[in-house]
């Protein structure tokens, strides 16, 4: 998993709310056996028009928040279904971060086990940023996962809370099963020792 330390880059403003994993996500992408080519699909009934070509009115489209790494998204992003693709898509795009005030739980917990870092701002930290994103001048943030800060173009910075085993993870770019082997070493010295203990399961 790729790890998040420090990074810099445009903020797309998405503040819709209630967005859920279909609309990030739609079903017709759900299809395939690997997770190949899912960056097309993110958003894809607003990014693109019926011919198939971008959507200039869609934020991602735009020149200044085109290729942008993080969203500053509305509350309760990622509702609905529990489909992981959602972050998988998001993630095959470039979006590194989402900066929101509130996310569906099971999304949530998806973005944390495949390296996309949820900030949950309160109501006034999340307004202080979308005043700056929303101009294309000023749309760049830098995110500081060690200090847990986000830098604005102003100079100012917002402080954001984060647990610590999601940080650690995140940091060294360990999934689920990255961290359980962190335990290795110990893991087979109780099979060792269990197995002494109890040697019919041999």
């Amino acid at each position: 998993m790729q790890a998040f330390t420090v990074l810099t880059g445009a903020t797309a403003p998405f503040p819709a709310a209630n967005v859920d994993t279909d609309v990030i996500m739609p079903k017709q992408f759900l299809k395939g056996i690997d997770r190949s080519g899912l960056d097309k699909g993110v958003f894809f009934d607003l990014r693109f028009l019926a011919d198939g070509s971008p959507d200039p009115a869609f934020i991602l489209n735009q020149p200044a928040w085109h290729g942008a790494k993080f969203l500053l998204v509305g509350p309760n992003f990622g509702c609905g279904s529990s489909r992981e693709h959602a972050v998988w898509g998001l993630k095959q795009l470039g979006i590194r971060a989402l900066i929101g005030t509130t996310f569906a739980g099971i999304f949530f917990d998806n973005c944390q086990r495949n390296g996309v870092l949820t900030v949950q701002l309160d109501p006034q930290q999340w307004a202080q940023l979308a005043e700056q994103v929303t101009q294309a001048e000023s749309n760049e943030i830098i995110v500081d996962l060690p200090a847990q800060t986000i830098g604005l173009h102003d100079g100012q910075h917002i402080a954001f809370n984060i647990d610590e085993l999601s940080k650690m993870s995140l940091l060294n770019g360990l999934d689920a099963v990255g961290n359980t082997l962190r335990y290795s070493d110990e893991i087979r010295e109780f099979q060792q020792m269990h197995l002494q203990r109890n040697p019919w399961l041999a």
